[in-house]
Order: C-alpha cells, then sequence, then structure tokens
C-alpha cells in the first residue's frame, strides 16, 4: 500500500484546530502549517510502516481524560463522566487514511448494506 503525500494532506487538512494535544504534542494548527513541507515524508513514512507492518509503541500510546458531563445532578456516579483519549497524531494521519480507503473499497465493491 502507497501512501500519496495529498493522501496525507487530504487528511490533515480535516483536522480541527484548537483540539486537546496528545502524547506527541503536536497541534492539529502547527501540523497544517507546515503540510506543504512535510506531506511527502509523512506519505513515505506511512508506507514505510504499513508495508512492513512496525507500527511504533508511540502510535499505540494515547491519554485519557476524564470530563465531568454538565448538568448532572449527582457527580459521585460514574455516568455523569466521560471518558476522551487524546491519541498522537501522526498515528491518526496513517489511521484515517486506512480508514478512507477501506470505506472506498466497501463501496465500490458493494459490500455495506443499504440499511
Amino acid at each position: 500500500m502507497i501512501i500519496t503525500p495529498e493522501e496525507v494532506k487530504k487528511v490533515i487538512q480535516k483536522f480541527l484546530n484548537g483540539k486537546a494535544l496528545g502524547p506527541d504534542s503536536i497541534l492539529n494548527k502547527v501540523l497544517k502549517i507546515i503540510t506543504s513541507i512535510v506531506a511527502e515524508e509523512l506519505a513515505q513514512a506511512a508506507t514505510d510502516l504499513l508495508s512492513t507492518r512496525n507500527i511504533p509503541q508511540s502510535y499505540k500510546e494515547s491519554i485519557t481524560a476524564v470530563i465531568r458531563k454538565e448538568r448532572k445532578g449527582d457527580y459521585i456516579l460514574l455516568s455523569s463522566y466521560r471518558l476522551v483519549a487524546l491519541e498522537n497524531t501522526l498515528a491518526k494521519v496513517v489511521e484515517r487514511i486506512v480508514a478512507t480507503r477501506l470505506t472506498n473499497a466497501a463501496e465500490e465493491h458493494n459490500l455495506l448494506p443499504w440499511n
């Protein structure tokens, strides 16, 4: 599977600014700014990752934050909180490219149900 710089650029441009940092401390806004400079190298790195099937441990790490849900009467209950996983930004780039390709292949071969 060869990842193209265009795929990398397309995925990164869809990232939302202002999101919390993951373990790699890369801001989406910064990644968007430098995309044109690093897209080719990121595409090659992603291609290498997928072809060797050697995913770095850092890509598998995340930070889980516990956030209070608004307007809950009793904050003693676990249901008054939600968990948010902050993932590695570069891992999200690779994941979204793979997910997009899988979705496109499923649609192309009519593998998705109509309902």
